[in-house]
């Protein structure tokens, strides 16, 4: 295939220039502080205004700052931000070129609507008065749950905040992002463990571990930037455990590489931890002090004999025995997972195998332990703690009806006024349905869904289609539903995936580069984005199109009523401190937007290792305020960097577990036991969660002010929003959620101990009958579910190859962004598949052939052949990122004009198969089946 042409640097200033986007054509020289020089130019302007603005790799979620300049409003270089102590100066491929996201050239223009198979542009007016006004109706004739909102892990924490505001004032639930389709497992699964679910520890906390296992992760391409802290804990003699079934990028680095049957976990898991009890090597104290069920696990794990550990992994006892042994002799020990984990039917127990390994090894709560989450985009973290979920508010308060009137007292609406606007109580406080599922709420028939109507209506705000399992349905359900709106810097595959001939409309949202606001990394440090540049073309902010949305809704006043509001534009700051006023449950009170502007302009002052302020304004903070920041920002927290930590005061970071489930269980105490206390406690043993009856009983009452007085009565630490109950807490040293035992059996799962169940699509059918799957279940997220009776059909035989997939270092997510930009796109210039040599010897089949990749679901995918022995005889490997052609057909005819990805291909997901999570609706992308079939026919169409 030949090399792509990217277009000359200074043809593209000239196409900023004509786009009237650049005041003049020319650039001052760089500074000496310069990487990444700016093209000579042979015409300057009077006068150069430049400016440095202070913003945040869109990406993934490690955080890498990025030094814009901006010269005369142009976007003209990045410099990379060596005083960051998270990313110390360095890019990967993609944080290296955000600067083309900024100014892309196909990104959408315009407003666009499909009329009789053609995009046409109209104007933003036409866009949400037509657009409002055939929601206002579906909300009239079916309800508000006919609408179903897809938000965004790309939207800022603020923007984010006000999406959830917006849809519960539509007056539903269906609403939901790209977290349930990476980490919502881990949520669930580290919450009801712990207490929170989060990454309790940081990428810089690796400088202090000994062992790392990395399990369903590959950061090396996934997470490049948080590689470098763990290659310097590697060069300190950290132990490195690779556990995949792919031999990755990642695992060259590995001192012990483990090669594993995809979907078989939890099997690993257990082999490990029966090594670990069998030679002692658990830690015993902290088991006592600080779990609830352990002993339930034991005699789980008591079943895994080396034997079945080899027989269903695939992993030979003694390859099992040094992981277990490495983890258990260098300690700490940190687990890090990602999608590898999360991404099954029985995602939520993989998660919590994984934390009760930890516990078992005593590695939650110290430094260089931890269970330590990488997730995917670049604020999936803040958009799953502030943002549109179906079954909580913001700041994860459920969706009671104690929760919905704290946060109408926050938003100064009136309860009645806005339970009105729902369907019925009923429906308000019902979890809505999921985006890995929407479209099943679209085709299933009426009376097997559990809301009035089917779903008509789909706005993609910020999601890109592909990144969704079984394509081919969602594409039905696109055709049948009466509205699908795109808003968007790209149109993403759903521009041209549909099939439809009308009713679609594309809007083109700014980029995070267009606006300002605050962004959360996965280790849950905040950092501030400065705006750029003003949004180009005729794009606008997320903030702006909510507000219109909102005026054409008849809601605008209520939406921002604590928000100023300018030139249509709500104020960011403003939304973040209405944040800071409602989100006391896990700290995103303390991070106001001053405090966070002061770390980003005062990075150089924090240690990258400990993630400390040593000097400067910031000193004693972590960066970022990682959350819990407790209590209002005027009493400066300084962040919680280790989450249970007991070796430091909770005033300076410090948490016991979270006291979130009663005070026992079956007659077994689930408060910490005397002297497991944090540092500094006042309470020398395990206590509930604080509220105005356990203040007056301990005699503190009087330690509040009278205005503090007067909101703490009659509440709890969550919803008194004064901060004075956490604030008095914490002055004696206390946690405000309590100080409890974590969990290890966690009596409210489908499977109190996690249990391994095979794949739905199996290949080992032997197995099937001696740990199967779950019940089909009526009623789950509102839609039927299956999973008992889809495993029972055998389509081993005719589809003999697992297929699993992955990422690639170049593109991200849906990829239309990183395949829109042309200096990734020549690094990566076609969708591929990998085979062993032997499959490979098969069919036959060499590299750059193309292959029909086809699945149970009956797609077939047209993809190019990688024949590697990364994967092994009787696995095929996908990267996901790709999209824009259909069963070996190209689509580019079907995007707007301009707006295609220079790089087009098979979507693996077209030919993913069915399977969720019994808990979260998590979809199943690493273990299916598929077979592979030689394409006769040279290139093709699609080439």
């Amino acid at each position: 295939m030949r090399s792509l042409k990217v277009p000359p640097l200074p043809s593209r200033r000239a196409f900023l220039r004509n786009a009237g986007l650049a005041g003049a054509a020319a650039v001052l020289a760089p500074g000496k502080d310069s990487v990444v020089q700016a093209a000579d130019q042979t015409q300057a302007p009077a006068k150069v205004v430049r400016e440095v603005k202070h913003t945040v790799c869109s990406h993934c979620s490690v955080g890498c700052s990025v030094e814009a300049v901006v010269e005369n409003g142009v976007w003209v270089r990045q410099d990379t931000a060596f005083d960051s102590p998270i990313n110390m100066g360095a890019h990967c491929a993609k944080g290296a070129s955000v600067r083309e996201h900024g100014h892309g050239e196909h990104r959408l223009r315009y407003p666009m609507k499909l009329v009789n198979g053609e995009y046409q542009r109209i104007t933003w007016g036409q866009a949400i008065e037509e657009v409002g006004g055939r929601l206002l109706q579906m909300r009239e004739q079916a309800g508000p749950d006919s609408i179903f909102w897809i938000g965004s892990s790309k939207h800022n924490n603020e923007q984010s905040y006000l999406l959830r505001k917006f849809v519960s004032m539509f007056g539903s639930n269906n609403t939901d992002h790209q977290a349930r389709i990476c980490h919502s497992t881990t949520v669930a699964g580290v919450a009801q463990t712990f207490g929170y679910g989060a990454m309790t520890n940081s990428f810089n906390d690796l400088h202090f571990s000994k062992a790392v296992l990395f399990i369903g992760s590959n950061p090396a391409e996934a997470h490049p930037i948080s590689m470098l802290h763990f290659l310097h804990a590697k060069e300190l003699g950290a132990k490195m455990i690779v556990v995949d079934p792919r031999f990755t990028r990642t695992a060259r680095f590995a001192h012990h590489y483990v090669r594993i049957r995809p979907g078989t976990d939890i099997a690993f898991t257990w082999g490990v931890l029966w090594h670990i009890f069998a030679n002692g090597w658990e830690d015993r104290k902290y088991i006592e002090d600080r779990t609830y069920g352990m002993d339930d696990v034991r005699k789980e794990v008591a079943k895994w004999t080396p034997d079945v550990v080899s027989n269903v992994t695939g992993v030979p006892e003694e390859t099992v025995y040094k992981a277990a042994e490495m983890l258990a002799k260098n300690r700490p020990s940190s687990v890090v997972w990602c999608m590898g984990i999360t991404q099954h039917h029985v995602g939520t127990a993989n998660v919590r195998a994984l934390c009760i390994l930890q516990l078992a090894l005593g590695n939650i709560g110290i430094q260089g332990g931890g269970a330590n989450i990488y997730r995917g985009h670049d604020n999936v973290q803040g958009a799953t703690d502030v943002g549109p979920n179906p079954d909580s508010l913001p700041g994860y308060y459920g969706i009671a009806e104690g929760a919905w009137k704290h946060f109408c007292t926050a938003w100064g609406v009136d309860y009645d006024w806005l339970l009105k606007r729902f369907g019925s109580k009923e429906l308000m406080e019902k979890p809505g349905t999921t985006v890995s599922r929407w479209f099943d709420a679209v085709l299933e028939r009426n009376e097997d869904i559990d809301q009035p109507s089917n779903v008509r209506a789909v706005v993609y705000w910020g999601h890109a289609p592909n990144s969704q399992t079984r394509l081919p349905d969602m594409r039905l359900a696109m055709q049948k539903l009466d509205l699908l709106v795109v808003i968007d810097p790209y149109p993403t595959m759903t521009a041209a995936m549909h099939g439809r001939k009308d009713g679609v409309y594309l809007l083109p949202a700014a980029t995070q580069f267009e606006t300002q606001g605050s962004v959360t990394a996965s280790n849950r440090s905040i950092q501030w984005r400065e705006r750029v540049i003003q949004p180009i073309f005729e794009s606008k902010t997320d903030q702006e199109i909510m507000y219109r949305f909102a005026r054409k809704f008849g809601f605008h006043e209520e939406l921002c009523r604590n928000i100023k509001v300018v030139q249509d534009e709500p104020v960011i700051e403003d939304i973040l401190r209405e944040i800071n006023r409602t989100c006391w449950t896990i700290g995103y009170t303390g991070c106001s937007p001053e405090r966070l502007k002061l770390h980003m302009e005062h990075k150089g002052d924090f240690n990258p290792t400990t993630l400390r302020a040593e000097a400067g304004p910031c000193k004693g903070d972590f960066y970022g305020l990682p959350w819990p920041c407790w209590g209002t920002p005027e009493i400066k927290h300084p962040g919680t960097p280790i989450l249970y930590d007991l070796h430091k005061t909770v005033a300076d970071g410090g948490l016991p577990f979270r006291a979130n489930w009663g005070v026992e269980h079956d007659g077994v105490p689930l408060l910490a036991p005397d002297g497991s206390t944090n540092k500094g406690s006042e309470i020398d043993t395990g206590y509930p969660e604080f509220d105005y009856v356990l203040l007056k009983k301990l005699g503190w009452w009087g330690d509040l002010t009278p205005e503090e007085q007067a909101q703490a009565e009659g509440k709890n630490w969550k919803t008194d929003a004064s901060g004075g109950i956490i604030r008095v807490s914490i002055a004696h040293g206390c946690a405000p959620f309590g100080n409890a035992r974590s969990r290890a059996s966690v009596w409210n799962f489908p499977d109190p101990v996690p249990v391994h169940r095979e794949p739905l699509m199996s290949p080992r059918r032997d197995l099937v009958a001696r740990f199967p799957t779950y019940d089909d279940r009526r009623t789950l997220w509102r839609l039927p579910t299956l999973f008992k009776s889809l495993q029972a059909v055998d389509f081993s035989r005719q589809f003999p190859l697992i297929m699993t997939s992955g990422r690639l270092v170049e593109y991200e997510g849906g990829g239309d962004e990183t395949r829109s930009n042309p200096w990734l796109a020549e690094l990566q210039q076609a969708m591929f598949v990998e085979i062993n040599p032997l499959d490979a010897a098969q069919l036959p089949v060499k590299t750059r052939d193309f292959v029909w990749v086809e699945t149970p679901s009956g797609a077939r995918l047209k993809i190019q052949a990688y024949v590697t022995p990364r994967v092994p005889q009787g696995l095929v490997w996908m990267p996901y990122h790709f999209g824009g052609w259909w069963m070996g057909e190209d689509q580019r005819k079907n995007y707007p004009k301009g707006a295609a990805p220079i790089v087009l291909g098979e979507a693996a997901n077209t030919g993913w198969t069915y399977g969720y999570d019994v808990v979260t609706m998590m979809q199943e992308t690493k273990v299916s089946l598929c077979r592979l079939a030689p394409f006769h026919g040279g290139l093709g169409k699609g080439a």
